[in-house]
């Protein structure tokens, strides 16, 4: 049986895979950036939790980002800029991933163009996205 963490994660991953990009989790960076954008889910980290004695339960507010690359030459800062809009919309639609979590709350994107040599440039940003939820056990 999963754990609460995972079972979340892999919510948020599948929010992800609803979009027009290419969704992965925990890949690295491939060789080419699909024509519609990529979006790579990072795990993150839960941080140390909030603890409540009665009843016990860890109150976790856990880090997972999200890359967002695009590439191209033509309207790359238009493609990225949808992408990064239509994310933001998958996440507002439903702020507790079908009632696993408390609150889901991504940031603001710093993108930036990443020049590639022979290929037209990259661009990028990372999407810290904060989980709110809690579990009884810190290892379920």
């Amino acid at each position: 049986m999963p754990t609460i963490r995972e079972t979340i994660l892999t919510a948020l991953h599948a929010r992800l895979s609803a979009l027009p990009a290419t969704a992965l989790r925990g890949e690295v960076l491939p060789e080419r950036v699909p024509a519609n954008g990529l979006l790579i889910m990072r795990d993150g980290d839960p941080g140390e939790p909030e603890v409540t004695m009665s009843p016990l339960a860890y109150h976790y507010e856990h880090r997972a980002e999200v890359e967002v690359v695009v590439q191209g030459t033509g309207d790359r800062d238009k493609m990225f800029d949808e992408l990064i809009a239509s994310l933001g919309v998958v996440l507002a639609a439903d702020r507790t991933l079908g009632g696993l979590c408390d609150w889901v709350e991504p940031s603001a994107p710093e993108p930036v163009d990443l020049p590639v040599e022979g290929a037209a440039s990259l661009k990028a940003a990372v999407i810290p996205v904060m989980l709110h939820y809690w579990t009884s056990d810190p290892l379920a």
